[in-house]
């Protein structure tokens, strides 16, 4: 199983978040599929790829310490493909995932870090 993990510290008030964090989700071709105050589950959309490198996304809105100004969101990546190689799906859509935040005119990162983790699947 492979996993990816990041954490970006926003410039974005609560209540654009929503919908700022939708068009983030739409470039990576993520749909939102669960929605709570503070969760976000987002699924890759199929029919690119096998179904096991489907990649799942959650984002996690620290709501405890947000502000009317900044809101830190912490990313996890993963799918059930074996990380065999340092360049498999589930890390170019983790890629692809920054990079249209990064890029994103809403978003203005102010702090960010990152976590590459690749684990194999536990049986």
């Amino acid at each position: 199983m492979s996993r990816y993990a990041c954490y970006f510290l926003v410039n974005l008030s609560p209540d654009r978040l929503r919908l700022s964090l939708q068009k983030v989700l739409a470039v990576g071709r993520l749909e939102a599929v669960h929605e709570g105050a503070d969760y976000v589950m987002a699924r890759e959309i199929p029919g690119q790829v096998a179904f096991a490198k489907l990649v799942t996304v959650e984002v996690s809105i620290d709501v405890t310490t947000a502000t009317s100004e900044a809101v830190k969101l912490s990313f996890l990546v993963r799918n059930e493909e074996l990380p065999l190689q340092l360049d498999n799906h589930c890390r170019q859509v983790f890629d692809a995932l920054r990079l249209a935040i990064a890029h994103c005119p809403d978003w203005h990162p102010i702090n960010s870090s990152r976590s590459l983790v690749a684990s194999p699947a536990l049986n």
